[in-house]
């Protein structure tokens, strides 16, 4: 019997992944979530961080949106903005926290979008 889920990255122009895999964890705004066969079914949002795919090998992408919905041992998540780490270049992700950093300044932002930036700046600030 297997112990491996599907689990599919979709953006509004393509498919970004497709794979059956072990293990995924999903930074959601509950915290890090993992997801193994047969979790209880789950509907929730993404907020900026790393989506690990764990198997033979380990897959990360960096998040900072979507939507999360796990069924029947089907994981989808639908985000505009998943990107492979090995996509990242080092001027991407510093553009990315000089305008998350400005963001965070500005007072007229809600709690809620400040929360959502520092997941962002810290996220991109922890990779290598």
């Amino acid at each position: 019997m297997s112990e491996k889920i599907t689990f599919e990255i979709i953006s509004p122009d393509r498919t970004i992944l497709k794979i059956e895999t072990n293990e995924v964890i999903i930074p959601a705004f509950e915290g890090e979530i993992g997801i193994l066969k047969d979790h209880v079914s789950l509907i929730t949002f993404l907020r900026p961080g790393l989506i690990k795919i764990k198997d033979e090998s380990e897959k990360i992408f960096f998040v900072e949106e979507g939507t999360v919905e796990f069924s029947n041992n089907n994981l989808l998540i639908l985000t505009s903005t998943a990107k492979e780490l090995s996509e990242l270049d080092k001027n991407f992700k510093e553009k990315m926290i000089k305008e998350a950093e400005s963001k965070v300044e500005n007072k007229d932002y809600s709690d809620k979008d400040r929360y959502l930036l520092s997941h962002k700046i810290s996220t991109l600030k922890s990779i290598n």
